[in-house]
């Protein structure tokens, strides 16, 4: 009934499928409304092994406007200069991308980031920080836009670049780098003709189960402090980078 009743039958989805997809997009808003970040990198590898047909453009169509709430809950706390610097670094790392997959294979490229990723979260538990500058932010952007745009998951980079930001400005500017970059990805794939009415149609039956997982954060994030807020960025980090890791095997046919 369910199924029918929403349309699903028209993706040949069951009912059970819907809501496994929905409790996914749930949990994945929670966390970004909670922390600034973690919807793409929870749902992204998940998606691209049990629903596909999410990956790229249904998660992105999803990530744009819970961006957008984000930014807009935090205004008053976004360092507009750092998401500047962030998203001058993630276009650069976009175009950049291209240039890298022309010379090594995305599965090569994948493994390199997720190495990279965990050795990050490694150095970060060992007592490593990295300073909050322009420059690394910039950096981070590049490194977000190549890892996003060959991975899927493009927010491990800032995950350990802003682990020392307080939770409100982290969440706030986090949210204004994340919209921006996503609407560009989605006028891309508009583009190429990868974001159309069926994954448009696909996106709209899930936003209620956005819409939940972020108001459910609002309850949540008064109680994140910062002490709190950093392990759960490197835990998401590293949960973004075993999911590319297991992406890329699952795609190189390893299991």
């Amino acid at each position: 009934m369910l199924a029918e009743a929403s349309g699903l039958t028209a993706w040949g989805l069951s009912g059970g499928t819907y809501v496994a997809m929905g409790l996914m997009v749930m949990t994945g808003a929670c966390l970004q409304g909670v922390s600034g970040l973690g919807f793409a990198m929870f749902c992204a590898p998940i998606a691209a092994l049990l629903f596909p047909e999410l990956v790229p453009g249904p998660l992105l169509a999803l990530g744009c406007p819970l961006a957008l709430m984000t930014g807009v809950r935090e205004f008053r706390a976004i360092e507009w200069a750092t998401a500047g610097q962030a998203i001058a670094g993630r276009l650069a790392g976009t175009g950049l991308a291209a240039w890298c997959m022309a010379w090594l294979s995305v599965q090569t490229l994948s493994l390199l980031f997720a190495g990279l990723i965990l050795l990050g979260v490694g150095l970060s538990l060992k007592g490593w920080q990295l300073a909050h500058s322009g420059r690394n932010t910039a950096l981070a952007g590049v490194a977000s836009g190549l890892m996003g745009t060959i991975t899927s998951a493009g927010a491990p980079p800032f995950a350990i670049a802003m682990q020392h930001l307080p939770a409100h400005r982290l969440r706030g500017t986090l949210g204004a780098v994340f919209f921006v970059g996503a609407a560009v990805s989605l006028v891309a794939l508009a583009g190429v003709g990868r974001m159309g009415a069926q994954e448009f149609w696909l996106s709209l039956l899930l936003a209620p189960w956005m819409v939940a997982g972020f108001a459910g954060s609002s309850h949540l994030k008064a109680r994140m402090h910062k002490a709190a807020l950093r392990p759960v960025l490197l835990g998401l980090a590293t949960f973004g980078a075993l999911g590319v890791l297991a992406q890329t095997a699952h795609q190189a046919g390893l299991w």
